[in-house]
């Protein structure tokens, strides 16, 4: 029987993630029929990528998804609010990178490695987590199912990727001027992110906590569906193009050695395993780029709890972190015969 090919619409394609998106359809050979490049009335008219072929970016608005299967979308909260209802009402099904839907009772919250089974509930709309839970959750996962995760204590050491490309650029900018003695512009992170890090990500709430970090707490007791994981998370932007990485602390409710935890580690699906302190052997953010797996190492006990792990964990955050987990949700919908509307 021949494979069923998918009408798929992209929206931000202009973006760094919408880029990124187009070539991961691309590499994993997603089964299109057809690519849509979607983007606001600036980007019209415009040439993207995907495989060979280019693009020619068209406007985002309800009517450009009559027909369209799925629509993989990376265009910011409030255009997801306001395209993908239209969409899902004239057939699709959406997965979102946006944080539009994630907290939506109704709406799935997938990371494939880790709760494939939700995706299959979706009402037309699949959100997919901030790039920081990602990673941690592939990480914890096995770790959840074996010992049962307490408590976490996450910071977060994020590219400027994570902000985009204006974030990429401003790094770059910045660098060059610093290192020439000329003025510069600090317009998209918090404060000056050349040779220097910024422990503010998103505005701060009432108890000192930013957007960034309650995205954590709140995406990973959704996705690990335990309401009762306490997280305390610290996000800081680092002068690093692309990767995030990650320290983080978990207490169990049961004892799990390091030694076992590296186990269950090196057999989770979506995980590369690198540890060897001894050898100069761990994740770092330099080495996961263009990469797809989650990478896990410094894995040893922390001896402030009684059963306390350590853990460094590091992804490329535009691909697992967003490109990658999009296209993995839409290549789960079409294994399991639900990548179009019933």
């Amino acid at each position: 029987m021949e494979r069923r090919r998918y009408r798929v619409a992209v929206l931000g394609a202009t973006g760094a993630v919408g880029r990124e998106i187009l070539k991961v359809l691309d590499e994993r050979r997603f089964p299109v029929s057809e690519v849509v490049a979607l983007a606001s009335s600036r980007s019209v008219g415009e040439r993207v990528t995907f495989g060979r072929r280019e693009l020619v970016v068209q406007l985002a608005e309800p009517a450009a998804f009559a027909g369209i299967d799925i629509v993989l979308a990376s265009a910011g909260s409030g255009v997801s609010r306001q395209l993908l209802p239209a969409a899902v009402a004239q057939g699709a099904i959406c997965i979102d990178n946006s944080s539009a839907y994630r907290m939506d009772a109704d709406v799935p919250l997938v990371v494939p490695e880790v709760n494939p089974l939700d995706a299959l509930a979706h009402r037309g709309i699949i959100a997919h987590p901030n790039c920081s839970t990602i990673q941690m959750v592939v990480a914890l996962k096995p770790l959840h199912d074996a010992a049962r995760i307490r408590r976490i204590v996450v910071t977060t050491y994020q590219s400027v990727s994570g902000a985009g490309q204006k974030g990429i650029e401003e790094l770059a900018n910045q660098t060059v001027a610093l290192l020439n003695q000329k003025p510069f512009d600090v317009k998209v992170h918090a404060a000056r992110i050349a040779f220097n890090v910024v422990p503010q990500i998103g505005d701060f709430d009432a108890d000192g906590y930013t957007s960034e970090e309650m995205k954590l707490v709140h995406e990973t007791r959704k996705i690990l569906g335990d309401a009762s994981i306490a997280v305390c998370p610290t996000a800081v932007r680092v002068p690093v193009f692309a990767g995030h990485s990650e320290s983080v602390v978990i207490e169990t409710e049961r004892p799990l050695s390091p030694e076992e935890a590296r186990r269950l580690l090196a057999a989770a699906p979506g995980l590369l395993l690198v540890d060897d302190p001894q050898q100069k052997s761990y994740p770092m953010p330099i080495e996961v780029a263009e990469t797809d797996e989650v990478r896990v190492g410094r894995v040893r006990r922390d001896p402030s709890v009684e059963n306390g792990l350590a853990l460094w964990i590091v992804a490329d955050n535009l691909r697992k972190g967003a490109a990658t987990n999009a296209v993995q949700i839409a290549e789960l919908l079409d294994r399991h015969g639900q990548a179009v509307q019933a």
